[in-house]
């Protein structure tokens, strides 16, 4: 008699539940704070309700250096509007509490000035699954390291196409959940196609040690997700989503349609790249 496997929890759990049927995963990116909290929440159960399968909720930073214009216009104005940590752990208790995984995307620096220990406990007991934290490195994360493992917590860190053998090898070494891929080097944002060395880059981090690759970085259509899909476990999409939500409050309503029309586009696309 064959034992059976543990069931895998978190994202790691969503990640191969999506296997499973053949397909990678769709990870979706939102800020929370934008329109405002409330609205932030709204937009992430409508992706999860439309097909994505893992949620990011970005915690608003001033200097997003990893962002694009579009998500720094989002996250600047969901600071200006007052959004707080406690805004974003009650996003990710509302949000995790449909089922699907829910990360936090953050720089590190208001994770230090939260306590690490704290910050990770606190995102535990609300249901979070874990962080990405992009400009952290894994040869600098002790602590974070610690307190994730101490609470059950996912740790994602980025790889990009600069990145050495053995960085790849720490990097994959030290995650748990799935090994961020940047298709390319640069900053967040919508492009006309995804960047050409993100497939190696992701065969390179699977022969490196990493179990589970998600692609980030300029994925905005159906057919630029069944591209990705086609070679990575996971397809994440942040911009795009975030610009069907910029307009004016009057047209809330539509910006929710149109949010959940493109992630049932992308869910689409995923699941025509077939398996890996």
């Amino acid at each position: 008699m064959t034992a059976s496997r543990p069931t895998l929890r978190g994202t790691a759990g969503a990640l191969e539940a999506a296997r499973s049927e053949g397909r990678a995963a769709l990870i979706v990116y939102l800020p929370v704070g934008y329109p405002d909290v409330d609205g932030s929440i709204e937009a992430a159960r409508t992706a999860v309700a439309a097909g994505a399968d893992i949620v990011e909720l970005g915690l608003p930073y001033s200097d997003p250096g990893m962002d694009g214009v579009v998500i720094q216009q989002a996250v600047q104005a969901a600071l200006d509007g007052g959004t707080r940590i406690r805004d974003v752990l009650r996003a990710v208790r509302e949000v995790a509490a449909t089922g699907a995984p829910t990360l936090v995307m953050t720089y590190y620096n208001p994770v230090l000035r939260y306590g690490v220990d704290a910050f990770a406990a606190a995102l535990a007991e609300a249901g979070g699954a874990g962080l990405i934290t992009p400009d952290l490195i894994p040869d600098e994360a002790g602590e974070w390291i610690a307190a994730a493992d101490a609470h059950g917590l996912d740790k994602v860190f980025l790889v990009a196409p600069s990145s050495t053998t053995e960085r790849l090898h720490l990097t994959a070494a030290a995650s748990r959940g799935f090994v961020y891929a940047a298709s390319t080097m640069g900053v967040t944002g919508t492009r006309a196609t995804v960047g050409e060395k993100a497939q190696q880059l992701v065969q390179d981090t699977r022969a490196a040690g990493a179990q589970r690759v998600c692609v980030g970085l300029g994925v905005s259509t159906a057919d630029q997700a069944a591209e990705v899909a086609g070679y990575a476990d996971g397809v994440i999409v942040g911009s795009a989503l975030v610009r069907t939500l910029i307009r004016p409050d009057s047209d809330r309503a539509a910006a929710l349609t149109d949010l959940g029309e493109l992630v049932r586009d992308l869910a689409a696309g995923v699941r025509a790249g077939g398996a890996r």
